[in-house]
Formats: C-alpha cells, sequence, structure tokens
C-alpha cells in the first residue's frame, strides 16, 4: 500500500486513490451507513454548537471589546510573523511532574500498572497583555496525564489527546482500544487538555471543557498554545524516563492539537490525528447556531470575521509545515463526519504532502470498522520492543 494512497475500508474491496471518495464509489451498506451517520451528525453538532454559545456569548459580551480586539490583532499579528517554534515556545527542561499510582476505573493492565501525572504548568500567556488574567485560572495551571507502564518498561508509549468535552480517561481508553495497545507491548499516556477534566474551574457545565470558550476567543487561542506547551513537558518527561519511542494520536480538538504539535516536536515517531479540526474559521461557519452568535458578538464589538480568522490562523496547524516526515504522518477521516467535515482532513492533508490517509464509515463519534484503521496504525506504527534497550 502506497503510503500516499487514502484507503477505505467497505465489504467490497473498494479503495479510493484520491483525496476524498465521492459517494457514489461507496457500496450499498456503505452509502446506508453515511446517509445515517450524516443524520446523526448534523443532531450532535447541534446540540455541540447550542453548548458552546451558551458557553462563549456571556463571556464574549464582556470581553469582546476593545481590549479583547486588541488581544485578537496580537494573535494575528504573531499568525503573520513567527514561526511556529516562535508561537510554540518549548518549555523550560525539567518541569518536576509527580507521579501517583492509579486503581480507580481502570481497565486490566496485566504486566503494568498506572499512573496519575501532574505538574505545575510554567506556562505563561504568549500575550503580555493577557498573561494576569489568563494565570488567574489558577485550576488551569496545573498540568495531568494518566501513565499506563509495563514494569519491565520503559516501553514505546503512545499517547492520546482527547476530544473536545470527552476527557474522560475510560472514555478514551475504550474508544482507541488502548488495553490492546497496551497488551501488544504499548505503553499508553492520556493527556489532559487546558480547562477541560480537572483543570476546569468547575464540573457543573453542560459539557465539560466549554469553559474553554467561556472567556473569548483571545484566551481561547492561549489555551490552545498552551496545549502544545505542556504536552511538550510530557515528551521531556518520557525521554527522561529513557522512553525509546513516542507516537501521538488525537480525536477532534485532540487531533487538532496533535498536528499542532506535529509543527514543532521532532522527536515524535509519529503523528495520527483522528476526526481532527484542522481549519477553525470554516468550522465555526458551518456549525449552527454558534456561527450565528460569533457573527453577532463581532458586529455588536465592531470586529469583523476577518479578524477573527487572522487571530485564529496563530495556532492553526494549517500555518506551519510539519516537522515529523510524511511517511510518519497518518490522518484519519470520517465520511459522515460533520462536526469536522472531511473537508478538514482533506485540507490537511494537502498541506502535509499527501500522507496516508484513512477514511471510515461513520460520523464524528460512531467509527464503523474502527478496527480497519486501528489496524494501519498499528502498521505505521511497527512492532514495539519488549523492552526497551
Amino acid at each position: 500500500m502506497s503510503p500516499t494512497a487514502p484507503t477505505l475500508e467497505t465489504p467490497d474491496g473498494v479503495v479510493a486513490t484520491h483525496g476524498l471518495p465521492e459517494v457514489s464509489e461507496l457500496d450499498l451498506l456503505s452509502r446506508a451507513l453515511h446517509a445515517g451517520s450524516v443524520v446523526s451528525d448534523v443532531a450532535l453538532r447541534t446540540a455541540v454548537a447550542t453548548a458552546v454559545t451558551a458557553a462563549s456569548i456571556p463571556g464574549g459580551a464582556l470581553t469582546w471589546g476593545r481590549k479583547e480586539r486588541a488581544n485578537l490583532a496580537f494573535h494575528a499579528e504573531l499568525a503573520r510573523t513567527a514561526t511556529a517554534e516562535e508561537v510554540f515556545v518549548r518549555p523550560p527542561r525539567g518541569v518536576p511532574v509527580v507521579e501517583r499510582l492509579s486503581s480507580s476505573g481502570l481497565p486490566e493492565l496485566p504486566g503494568g500498572r498506572a499512573r496519575n501525572l501532574q505538574f505545575t504548568s510554567p506556562y505563561v500567556a504568549r500575550n503580555p497583555a493577557m498573561r494576569a488574567d489568563y494565570a488567574r485560572h489558577r485550576r488551569n495551571g496545573v498540568g495531568w496525564a494518566q501513565h499506563w507502564r509495563h514494569d519491565d518498561g520503559p516501553r514505546p508509549t503512545l499517547c492520546v489527546i482527547h476530544g473536545f468535552g470527552a476527557a474522560q480517561y475510560w472514555f478514551n481508553s475504550a474508544f482507541f482500544s488502548l488495553p490492546q495497545f497496551f497488551a501488544q507491548g504499548w505503553d499508553v499516556l492520556l493527556y489532559t487538555l487546558p480547562f477541560h477534566g480537572p483543570r476546569g474551574a468547575t464540573r457543573r457545565n453542560l459539557i465539560n471543557g466549554s469553559e474553554v470558550f467561556s472567556h473569548g476567543f483571545a484566551t481561547f487561542n492561549e489555551a490552545m498554545i498552551h496545549a502544545v506547551h505542556d504536552f511538550r513537558i510530557l515528551v521531556d518527561h518520557l525521554e527522561a524516563l529513557g522512553v525509546p519511542r513516542i507516537a501521538l494520536t488525537g480525536l477532534s480538538l485532540g487531533g487538532y492539537t496533535s498536528a499542532m504539535v506535529a509543527t514543532v516536536e521532532d522527536r515524535l515517531d509519529a503523528v495520527i490525528p483522528n476526526a481532527p479540526v484542522t481549519n477553525l474559521p470554516v468550522l465555526l461557519r458551518e456549525w449552527v447556531p454558534a456561527g450565528v452568535g460569533i457573527g453577532l458578538l463581532g458586529a455588536l464589538h465592531g470586529a469583523g470575521r476577518e479578524q477573527l480568522d487572522a487571530a485564529l490562523a496563530v495556532h492553526s496547524p494549517l500555518s506551519y509545515p510539519p516537522v515529523i516526515p510524511r511517511e510518519r504522518l497518518m490522518i484519519i477521516g470520517g465520511l459522515g463526519d460533520r462536526l469536522a467535515p472531511p473537508q478538514q482532513s482533506v485540507d490537511l492533508w494537502e498541506h502535509w504532502g499527501h500522507p496516508r490517509l484513512h477514511w471510515y464509515r461513520g460520523s464524528h463519534v460512531m467509527h464503523f470498522s474502527r478496527g480497519a484503521y486501528l489496524d494501519e496504525m498499528r502498521e505505521l506504527l511497527g512492532p514495539p520492543l519488549s523492552v526497551a534497550a
């Protein structure tokens, strides 16, 4: 199989050889699954967009004035003039990471144990004018992850970044079949994004993580840069433990984050965004009612879409080239996905110079034939070492 040929697993063996297959290329079952996926995803997208709007409009009404416009202008100028390494500044070496054994809600880990990782993040907002306000989110200033380690390790490690509102370790464990990866010899690290899980100010939000949108888009921009910063601290930690290879995958907003990491972190052996968001300005315009609400806020405060689009480019994976070789990159996209529509995956595939691209039948959260792309992930990653040298 050519690493540049996108693949679509179907019962009759149809394989797409271009970026985005036409529905007419699919077999009858795949067409039926595609139609159902689109309908279910539109309903889910509306629900998620409503929650995002409910979280962002009150904060936006307060913050999207002259101060917010100035903050967005800073990010837009940074996006226009800076390299990825200048935006995603490398964290200091040697940040202390505290490990505590974990036992609750875990799958069976034969020959290994899970540890919860915690560290005080040294991140300061890239925009100097925002540093004091951003630092007030004290719970967000503590980084979290869960690390599944074999007793005879360190082993090659698969890192996973969750999607928006889906920080629960148990969900990502099941979704990515992580106990199987562990049983096959991989250590596993699950990373928590800013403002999600224990990093949020409250757990009473309708969607965990919605706080990432509730303080204005300038704060959202800083949170995305912060996400890359803190993940690199964990890469330092794994490297200090002697981990021989580190791979990364992520779902949805986690796919977006993993693609951002691929622009600066050349220590990674492979990066595999799954159902990734890649072009936020386009996506926000497609989400109803979020797009309408954001447009109204902009009109109210004199901030046009062009200004927001330019500011969001500061952390877009489409703004910078990857530092990972093309043959070590893979994109997984859903043909029926309407939260992160297929074009989002195609945009990244084209920007990355046509790496592997696997299309699954299904929606943003219903991934039919998931085993096919998990097998292709294993093919790309290669077999883990039984014991590190």
